[in-house]
C-alpha cells in the first residue's frame, strides 16, 4: 500500500511542477496536469515492476514513474499548444 501512495504522490508533484515549468496559468490545467502526472507515474511504474506495486517500490519503478509523469504532462502540453496554434 505504501508503494502506491509514494507513486501517486510523486506523480502529483511532477504533474504540478510540469504545470509550473510550462507556465500554464489556467487553474483547470494545473489540476489536469496533476492528474496526468499521477496517471503517467502509475502506468509507467506498473509496466516496469510487472507486479503489483502494493508490495513495495523499487528504484526502477520510481525512475519509470518520473519519466511516465513527465511524458504525459509534456505530451498534453504539446497537443494543447498545437490545438491553439
Amino acid at each position: 500500500m505504501f508503494g502506491l501512495i509514494v507513486i501517486l504522490l510523486l506523480g502529483a508533484t511532477l504533474g504540478w511542477l510540469g504545470s509550473v515549468v510550462l507556465r500554464q496559468e489556467d487553474r483547470r490545467a494545473i489540476v489536469l496536469n496533476i492528474g496526468l502526472g499521477m496517471g503517467g507515474a502509475l502506468l509507467a511504474s506498473l509496466l516496469v515492476e510487472g507486479t503489483s506495486i502494493l508490495s513495495g517500490v523499487g528504484a526502477w519503478a520510481l525512475l519509470a514513474a518520473f519519466i511516465g509523469a513527465i511524458v504525459l504532462v509534456g505530451g498534453h502540453a504539446a497537443i494543447r499548444r498545437e490545438a491553439y496554434d
